[in-house]
């Protein structure tokens, strides 16, 4: 008798165990899809347009930033610190057999097309590129020229709103090329759409991980009268954020403007206080998940995809609370303007510099550089 009802006991057990594996299965299934990501020197700590590429791969297989369960399983990365690391990162990650390798920034675009062309099984998807000739890359490019747009029209209502005479602007670039200057130009359209007449001053670090020198600039702007400055910079931009902060906690009233990804709790000053007045945000994370999810359905195709403000690809941040309803009803009317077709906004420095008031002088480059 005991026999048989040690016999009942381990079969209902046996039964509760698997109905729960079957529960947690069912809520927690697993994605047969791998993923390598490769990023220049800055890696996803640069808090900007690499940690939007990580944020998107966490948020495809369901981790975080903190809880990254799956890395070194479905996914990793791989930070190429000198251009010449390349081609062999490349060919090592398509040797590892990932389903879909993703390169961000336009530097890599070289490499990538030379490994791409003689390992045509292999997924692949680069970020901020689109004239590859490589069959088998998914190119993603978006539309920055439209949301720099919107955050120099939100600095120069800002202006406008502090009662500031004759405001001036800085911009700040990495690596000047084709991409960053969509971000240079559409944000001094932004703030010309507002104030027609606004002064200007740029600079280019050349680099992506020297905020030192982006600080150093910031500085000098600041302290002759500069009101609000953007950087596009990769990690450079984060000294012009550090300056902001020192000057902001200083009663000095300037801002930084962040990029890619919302800065704000990178510029906290005291426990409320930013002085990132807004991001632009460059959603580099849906182009990451729009791949992995036609990777996981059996559909991922060379093509190129563009991430404009209509498909959400691009946008401001109004994390700050300076960003309120005065700043952001008129962003808000000239979004829709840009997504109705209204008005265009130039995307090359040639092209902006046949607009009336434009400044002649700019660094930006229509070209990109390696």
């Amino acid at each position: 008798m005991k026999k048989k009802f040690l016999c009942v006991g381990l079969v209902i057990l046996s039964f509760l165990l698997i109905s729960c594996y079957r529960r947690n299965a069912a809520t927690e299934p697993v994605l047969d899809v791998t993923v390598r990501l490769l990023t220049h020197a800055a890696g996803v700590d640069d808090r900007s347009f690499n940690a939007a590429a990580w944020r998107g791969i966490l948020e495809f297989f369901g981790d975080t930033w903190d809880n990254t369960r799956q890395r070194g399983t479905s996914y990793d990365v791989i930070v190429a610190q000198t251009q010449d690391m390349y081609v062999p990162i490349i060919m090592q990650a398509a040797d590892e057999g990932y389903d879909l390798i993703a390169a961000t920034g336009f530097l890599w675009g070289r490499a990538l097309d030379e490994a791409a062309s003689v390992t045509m099984h292999q997924n692949y998807l680069i970020v901020d590129i689109g004239n590859l000739r490589s069959p088998n890359i998914m190119q993603a490019v978006y539309a920055e020229h439209e949301g720099s747009f919107l955050v120099g029209a939100a600095a120069a209502l800002k202006s406008i709103e502090d009662g500031i005479v004759n405001p001036r602007f800085g911009f700040i670039g990495g690596v000047p090329g084709a991409v960053i200057t969509k971000f240079h130009v559409g944000f001094v359209q932004g703030v010309l759409h507002v104030i027609p007449d606004a002064q200007f001053v740029d600079y280019y670090v050349n680099s992506w991980g020297e905020p030192a020198l982006a600080k150093t600039q910031a500085r000098t702007w600041y302290d002759t009268g500069v009101y609000a400055i953007f950087s596009a910079a990769g990690g450079s931009g984060n000294g012009t954020i550090a300056q902001a902060k020192e000057h902001r906690a200083a009663g000095r009233n300037v801002w930084a403007i962040g990029v890619d990804s919302d800065q704000h709790e990178e510029g906290l000053y005291t426990d409320t206080d930013s002085a990132v007045l807004t991001s632009m945000l460059k959603r580099v994370e849906q182009s990451l998940v729009y791949a992995l999810e036609l990777v996981r359905d059996n559909r991922f195709e060379g093509k190129t995809i563009t991430f404009d403000l209509a498909m959400d690809g691009v946008g401001y941040s109004t994390t700050n609370p300076a960003m309120n309803h005065y700043v952001t009803s008129q962003l808000e009317a000239i979004a829709q303007q840009i997504i109705n077709g209204e008005f265009t906004i130039a995307q090359t420095n040639a092209e902006a510099r046949r607009l009336p008031g434009f400044p002649q002088n700019l660094r930006a480059r229509d070209e990109d550089g390696e």
